[in-house]
């Protein structure tokens, strides 16, 4: 038997070896890259490898990766080692006389990629061998992928993604990943709907780009009766949201403040925007300048609506009024996780811009800056310069700003704060939508959505924000007339720039191959691309939270009392608090007392609710759902804290009822924590702030409390009962 062959054989027992030990850390063997005996050894091309603590020159290994060599040969060399690529084995080393003999460490460092392998070399020889009986987890990257192992490309399932699907399969086409564009009878690793989680009623697994309940949260009334609790309690931090008023409910309200403000001074004629609760795309927005210019009814109904106070000196460029569009991914609920596209876009009007008079208010592409509303002027410029146009990049637009003296680091501070802020006031009624439709303990997926912030940049460079859309739109052309009459989408080079580089970078940072190896950086999700010979551009989303947790933590108290109340629903899957449920609230809390008794908890139920029942007619069922828990535990607060400022007592009634529940059910399990990233273990679920603090459980009782809710309503008011359900 050669010697040659006697080498072989022991390297083929080390790699058979090192294959068994990646099985028991749950690699599959099928799936190891295929090792095959090199005839004779392959010296590298010295300029790439560098070992530490010995020259170069004097070594020689072999590399694989995913197949492909990382390792770029010499010209001597090249041809010689062409044939043998294929074949490769991830670790080659030929094997010395003292094979068995320990040696010093030795580190491995291949230039160009930033890795480092670490192994021991053999004393006897020029070769270096790293040995199998080291644990696989030894030889991982940096970034936690394995070397020994090839992955299976992430499934897709596109067949749902509609006017984003060109952006969609440009993406997937970049990362080599395996798109579905009619679906799969297995579970695919990412679903990509369209416009609702509710696309798609069946998915128990994977992870979807949508998260229940965020359509409704972004109306517009919902979104400013949000942001408008925020700026009960800080309203020094939430002044970017223009002062607003819900209608028809508040029209009284909002005629008299404007009747009062023009009494007390007649030079002052302020203008007001009014945009429809479902509108999108400009429909139906208008401008007024006096209340009885109102539309309040469609045929027989009231209009519901958002009429706010219009911004009547933005800043402008080229004499145009523009706005940013401005891409935010969420990753997670639970742990809040936040990004921010480092590119946007801006939208111009088409019309120079004039202060709003009554001659002009009509004029809409003058006022609003809608894409939709302003490509159908004659002024409206396609352009292939990320520069010109009236589509143009936010880059292009901040760079002219940094010329003209603009401190733009400042006022790149402000949009990251407007945008954490605003997914602050928004997140507590998503966790409720949110159990209601994956409750705890049902099959269901993990979720991630892309959302579009709407910024107005004023003149003062103070940002404010003017929607959210929670289906901002992906498409990557645009409508063009090639001939009269004739019209058919072109490429828009603006909108694939920007769009295709956050849809790739959201599907990268939602890998479920990355969840496995966490924490990893986002930065290395690039790296580990880019080694596979991918060369993928830099990340252009960018974590601001938890990033800035310390600067905005604060702000998360109406996440606690939203985990107050959804501990107090009971039944899963509820939206809405029953009266029996409010009484426990109470009780386990100990809010009653002399002055306070059950009979007053009773009726400030029924008057709450039944407000609120008003307001919100498409509710999807009766009760109390949390924006009326809000205004009653403000309510409580306010009562019991009489002598504090708003947020003091607010902070004071919270502390109370987390000391209470910890003092009466310290060891009962958390079976309603809202689980917004179910592929945390629920001791990392637990972790911020308390929000899902166990202690804040659902007891037993409770739950068969519930029953009793429909008995006690007729009970209370059989009226009101039946108001409710009808509306």
């Amino acid at each position: 038997m050669s010697d040659h062959y006697v080498k072989v054989k022991v390297q083929l027992e080390q790699m058979k070896s090192f294959g068994e030990d990646a099985e028991k850390e749950g690699v599959d063997a099928e799936e190891q890259v295929p090792v095959s005996p090199i005839p004779a050894p392959v010296s590298p091309d010295p300029s790439s490898i560098t070992i530490a603590g010995k020259d170069a020159s004097n070594t020689s290994i072999t590399c694989k990766h995913r197949g492909k060599s990382r390792i770029k040969p010499g010209k001597d060399d090249k041809n010689s080692r062409d044939k043998h690529f294929s074949d490769m084995p991830l670790v080659s080393a030929p094997v010395g006389k003292n094979l068995n003999r320990p040696g010093p460490e030795r580190t491995l460092h291949i230039k160009g990629t930033g890795r480092i392998l670490q192994g021991k070399s053999e004393t006897n020889g020029n070769y270096l061998t790293i040995h199998p009986s080291k644990n696989i987890k030894e030889t991982h990257h940096e970034d936690g992928f394995s070397l020994a192992r090839k992955r299976r490309p992430v499934t897709v399932d596109t067949s749902k993604a509609k006017t984003s699907l060109e952006a969609l399969k440009l993406s997937i086409k970049q990362l080599k990943w395996k798109e579905f564009p009619l679906g799969r009878r297995t579970a695919c690793d990412i679903y990509w709907h369209g416009v609702s989680f509710h696309d798609n009623e069946n998915i128990v697994s994977g992870q979807v780009n949508k998260f229940p309940g965020m359509i409704e949260m972004l109306r517009k009334i919902n979104l400013s009766r949000a942001v408008r609790t925020m700026q009960e309690l800080f309203p020094e931090e939430y002044d970017f949201y223009p002062r607003s008023w819900i209608l028809p409910e508040e029209y009284q309200q909002f005629s008299t403040q404007i009747r009062m403000v023009k009494e007390n001074d007649a030079t002052v004629n302020p203008t007001f925007i009014v945009k429809p609760d479902g509108g999108s795309q400009g429909d139906g927005i208008y401008l007024i300048r006096d209340p009885s210019d109102l539309k309040l009814m469609v045929g027989s109904q009231a209009k519901q609506a958002v009429v706010q106070e219009y911004i009547q000196k933005p800043l402008l460029i080229d004499k145009l009024k523009f706005d940013i569009r401005l891409y935010v991914l969420i990753k997670s609920l639970e742990p809040l996780e936040i990004y921010i596209a480092k590119e946007g876009l801006t939208r111009f009007c088409t019309e120079p811009y004039q202060e709003p008079s009554q001659k002009n208010l009509s004029h809409v592409f003058m006022h609003l800056t809608n894409y939709s509303l302003n490509v159908h002027s004659g002024n409206f410029v396609h352009s292939d310069s990320q520069s010109t146009g009236s589509k143009r990049t936010l880059s292009s637009v901040l760079y002219r700003l940094t010329a003209k003296g603009v401190d733009i680091k400042k006022v790149w501070s402000d949009i990251i704060a407007l945008v954490i802020k605003t997914v602050i006031a928004v997140v507590p009624e998503l966790k409720v939508y949110y159990q209601a439709d994956i409750p705890p303990g049902k099959p269901g997926p993990t979720c991630f959505q892309i959302l579009g912030f709407d910024i107005l940049l004023m003149k003062n460079l103070k940002p404010v924000l003017l929607e959210v859309n929670s289906n901002p739109s992906m498409r990557i052309e645009h409508e063009q007339e090639v001939a009269p009459g004739v019209f058919e989408y072109v490429p828009s080079p603006v909108d694939e720039e920007v769009k295709v580089g956050v849809i790739r970078d959201t599907l990268l940072l939602m890998d479920p191959g990355h969840k496995k190896h966490s924490p990893v950086s986002p930065e290395s999700y690039i790296s580990c691309y880019n080694c596979n010979n991918l060369s993928l551009p830099s990340l252009c989303l960018k974590q601001v939270y938890p990033k800035y947790t310390k600067q905005f933590n604060y702000l998360r108290l109406v996440e606690r009392i939203a985990a107050l109340f959804i501990r107090f629903l009971g039944v899963k899957g509820n939206m809405r608090l029953g009266p029996t449920a409010f009484r426990t609230f109470i009780r386990t809390c100990k809010l009653s007392n002399s002055n306070f008794t059950m009979a007053s908890v009773d009726i400030l139920y029924i008057d709450i609710t039944r407000r609120w029942s008003g307001a919100v007619p498409d509710s999807r069922e009766a009760g109390m759902g949390l924006q009326a828990f809000l205004e009653a535990f403000f309510y409580l607060a306010g009562r019991r804290f009489k002598s504090l400022a708003l947020r003091e007592q607010v902070m004071s009634l919270l502390e109370l009822c987390e000391a209470q529940l910890e003092f009466q059910s310290p060891s009962i399990e958390d079976r309603r924590s809202v689980s917004c990233s179910r592929a945390l273990p629920r001791a990392i679920r637990t972790q911020t702030l308390g929000l899902s603090n166990p202690l804040l459980s659902s007891p037993a009782p409770l739950r068969r409390a519930t029953s009793q809710d429909h008995r006690l309503h007729q009970k209370l008011n059989p009226r009101t009962l039946r108001a409710n359900v009808e509306n």
